[in-house]
């Protein structure tokens, strides 16, 4: 194997790739990037794969020589970073899996091993590929993943439940103590982001319903956002993986076994008290009086109905107390109720309006944030019971 590529292109995407190395691997081999060279197109091929997770893309390169082979992932990130912009050029003519890394400034040589004993990264020969809008996408693993669960026993509670229909996706995830749901339109999403060009064609879109790790989703979050407005994303399921594909990337992982609880149940069907207030007004308070939270995270709100107004406060025995007041419009009776602080800004931070609403009942009872106008987007909160 021998090709010519620049620095920036192979940094790029061997960054992209090392997302899916273990750093514990079950096997020597899962510990390096698979690197295939091909003539006919000249085409450089990266894939990482953790048996669970794995992250293949491709870019051009002047390829002298056809080969493939694996090299450690994160000597050869190091390396590749630091080298200087311009050409380099990888060979293994030295033979016994030893490549040779040249560049303007030196030479290296990194000792892989064969490609022979690297997996296959799963891939699913039944059914359509779902063509999705790839903005439509980001808006809803925004709002969603930020509620999933880190409890391992859990386990399909660390996951996003996703839901595709023909005209609509809706994303979903709960770790029993908040819960995010995104209801997304792909076709409304690429109407308002093509103003000015022309219309992509929509693929018709299978219905399913699946769980996805939160780690394979994040790591997809910000690949995706790397794109341009117009790339479609692609989609396959069968039963225990999904495939991503977009441009000259792919990813697949598997997905979460059992069955997803029926979130819908949490959601009150009427609200005795109502408030609308500005979104990033009431974050700054939060910030601002975080820093006097204890370990118990919690913030009064002491809901005035008369004064249409709010007052936030932390008490900490070791520490001290803060106090915030904002002003809001209110409906319904006076109101004392506690948060979890950091569930609470995780929420708003989420929320992509200027304004919101807060729809809440009693002091123990669920509390939903949605924006006003934009994003279809319900962020649940239980609240913390006040102490005397």
């Amino acid at each position: 194997m021998k090709f010519v590529c620049t620095q920036h292109d192979l940094n790029i995407n061997l960054a992209l790739v090392s997302r899916a190395v273990s750093t514990r691997p079950t096997h020597p081999v899962l510990a390096n990037i698979k690197i295939a060279a091909t003539v006919e197109p000249d085409l450089i091929q990266l894939t990482g794969f953790d048996l669970s997770l794995g992250i293949q893309t491709n870019f051009g390169a002047r390829v002298e020589k056809e080969g493939v082979l694996t090299l450690p992932a994160k000597l050869l990130n190091d390396i590749v970073a630091k080298l200087p912009s311009g050409e380099i050029t990888l060979d293994d003519e030295a033979g016994d899996n030893l490549v040779t890394i040249t560049s303007a400034s030196g030479r290296y040589q990194v000792r892989g091993m064969s490609a022979e004993e690297f997996p296959e990264l799963p891939s699913i020969e039944r059914g359509e590929t779902n063509q999705l809008s790839a903005t439509a996408f980001i808006d809803g693993l925004k709002g969603s993943l930020i509620a999933c669960s880190q409890d391992e026993t859990k386990q399909v509670l660390t996951g996003v439940y996703l839901k595709v229909e023909p005209e609509r996706l809706e994303f979903a995830a709960t770790d029993g103590h908040r819960l995010g749901i995104v209801e997304v339109y792909p076709n409304e999403t690429d109407r308002a982001s093509e103003e000015n060009s022309e219309p992509v064609e929509t693929a018709n879109t299978n219905s399913f319903e699946v769980t996805v790790p939160a780690k394979a989703l994040r790591e997809l979050e910000k690949m995706l956002a790397t794109g341009t407005e117009k790339d479609r994303l692609g989609l396959q399921f069968e039963q225990g993986q999904v495939v991503f594909g977009w441009g000259e990337r792919k990813l697949t992982t598997r997905t979460l076994e059992g069955k997803y609880p029926d979130y819908r149940l949490l959601i009150p069907k009427q609200f005795q008290r109502q408030i609308t207030l500005d979104r990033k007004q009431l974050l700054s308070a939060l910030e601002r009086i975080a820093v006097l939270a204890d370990q118990s995270n919690l913030v009064k709100f002491s809901i005035a109905s008369d004064s249409q107004s709010i007052d936030l406060s932390v008490e900490s025995q070791d520490r001290g107390s803060g106090r915030e007041s904002l002003l809001a419009q209110i409906s319904g009776a006076d109101l004392d109720i506690a948060f979890n602080i950091k569930y609470l800004m995780d929420g708003l931070k989420t929320l992509p309006t200027q304004e919101i609403t807060i729809s809440l009942n009693g002091p123990l009872e669920p509390v939903i944030l949605t924006p006003l106008g934009g994003l279809k987007m319900t962020y649940l909160v239980m609240p913390v019971q006040l102490r005397n």
